[in-house]
């Protein structure tokens, strides 16, 4: 098994090694032939196997180890980035990413949350689980971006606000309720993006936006299908039956209006071609900034006053 494919992508991994061991031996017009055609086959039975992806699946691809993460964006896309460190109160929370970026001639106030690759850097980041200070840092600099007039933008990429005793001794719970106290009067316009696993309070804490896009193949819950599982069935192994009900991926999220957009992935995922994935990303948030920069900032109020009044759907 390779281990940078998931289980049901097994069948393209097996023609890539196929392609991978062809291409190593020396070229000829026969083996030229047998290599396009294998390459054919591994992209029609990629585009198979993605146009019926299940939603345990598109989870799984949401925590892919070579899906691309924050720091990863910053280094592409970005022109400039000052990283801002610290809440001013107790701490500074590596599990959250804040600072002053610009694309082209655009400013603003980027957070994002990053998980990190290696062991170290996953134990560096708290996997991406922010303490309360992770949270305060963001609010301190969502409070700057207002008092400057500068646009936000945030990346959520978490599994959930983390769970530790200190963290709830710290007031977790306090400061994830006064950032969306705060985002929902913030006088300035605020986008946010799901580029991998948007988990609970924890995401929705840099998540309360005028404009809140995911990418195809990331997903966004109040709780990770695991926890719904163990809730709910009293076991984690039933995570796929609950990520079904959950309805936690892009296209059902976009279905119900509680995202606005969605951005496309490469052929496979973010991870088989990470360039046209940040490429993608890129023009994604250049298009938003202009469109929210031109809205008044009291009507932008009003829309994200309504916008917000309007989550929950039901049938009767």
């Amino acid at each position: 098994m390779n281990l940078d494919y998931l289980d049901f992508e097994q069948p393209i991994a097996d023609l890539e090694g196929k392609i991978q061991a062809l291409e190593n031996v020396k070229e000829n017009a026969d083996i030229a032939q047998e290599i396009d055609a294998l390459k054919a086959k591994s992209e029609a039975l990629t585009k198979k196997i993605f146009s019926s992806l299940s939603d345990w699946q598109i989870s799984q691809l949401a925590r892919h180890p070579k899906r691309l993460y924050t720091l990863d964006y910053i280094d592409a896309i970005f022109d400039e980035f000052t990283e801002l460190h610290g809440d001013r109160a107790f701490a500074d929370d590596k599990a959250m990413i804040g600072g002053i970026a610009k694309i082209d001639n655009t400013s603003f106030i980027f957070i994002g949350q990053q998980k990190g690759r290696s062991t170290k850097e996953k134990l560096h980041h708290n996997f991406g689980m922010a303490r309360p200070e992770g949270y305060r840092k963001a609010l301190r600099l969502m409070k700057m971006a207002e008092k400057f007039s500068l646009p936000i933008v945030t990346f959520i990429d978490t599994p959930g606000a983390y769970p530790g005793i200190g963290a709830e001794e710290r007031g977790q719970s306090e400061a994830i309720a006064r950032n969306l106290y705060e985002m929902s009067t913030l006088k300035t316009p605020i986008i946010s993006i799901v580029i991998g696993e948007g988990g609970s309070g924890g995401a929705l804490a840099i998540g309360l936006s005028d404009i809140t896009m995911m990418f195809e193949y990331s997903i966004f819950s109040v709780i990770s299908p695991e926890g719904c599982a163990s809730i709910l069935y009293k076991d984690a192994s039933k995570a796929n039956i609950a990520a079904e009900s959950l309805k936690l991926t892009s296209k059902h999220l976009k279905k119900n209006k509680l995202v606005e957009k969605i951005i496309p992935e490469p052929l496979g995922g973010i991870h088989r071609n990470p360039a046209q994935a940040c490429d993608l990303l890129k023009k994604a948030i250049k298009k938003q900034l202009k469109a929210v920069s031109e809205i008044p900032t009291d009507q932008l109020l009003r829309e994200r006053h309504t916008k917000l009044l309007g989550f929950g759907r039901f049938n009767e």
